[in-house]
């Protein structure tokens, strides 16, 4: 029961996070989801550098990655939001931002675990 209110509380602090970042970046009139793929990049950036850290020196325990990757990070970043930004492109016959977004969040995404394991094995 511990670590379901450890992932309850992690997500709801990145969910939180998620809703702030959508009313700073979220422009209704720029026509391109630019909270969604920023929260998607930092999140995987974070969950890059936190599995590096938990991976290299078992930094992190058992609860501390429950509450930070699946619960943080899991609440911050979402895949369902990208999926509905990404029909509604489709449906609009937008697939010049439809492909900006799903090749940018995908790419950048892997990149940026990639940078986080990186930067938590060498510093």
């Amino acid at each position: 029961m511990k670590q379901v209110l450890l992932v309850f509380i992690g997500g709801g602090a990145g969910s939180a996070l998620r809703y702030l970042v959508g009313k700073i970046f979220n422009n209704t009139n720029q026509g391109f989801p630019w909270a969604t793929f920023s929260v998607n990049i930092m999140g995987s950036l974070l969950i890059g550098i936190l599995m590096g850290v938990a991976l290299k020196n078992s930094n992190l325990s058992e609860n501390q990655t429950l509450l930070l990757v699946t619960g943080f990070c899991g609440g911050f970043t979402t895949f369902s939001a990208f999926a509905y930004e990404n029909q509604v492109f489709l449906k609009e016959g937008d697939l010049t931002n439809f492909f900006i977004y799903t090749l940018g969040s995908i790419g950048l995404g892997l990149l940026a675990v990639f940078l986080g394991f990186f930067l938590s094995k060498n510093f």
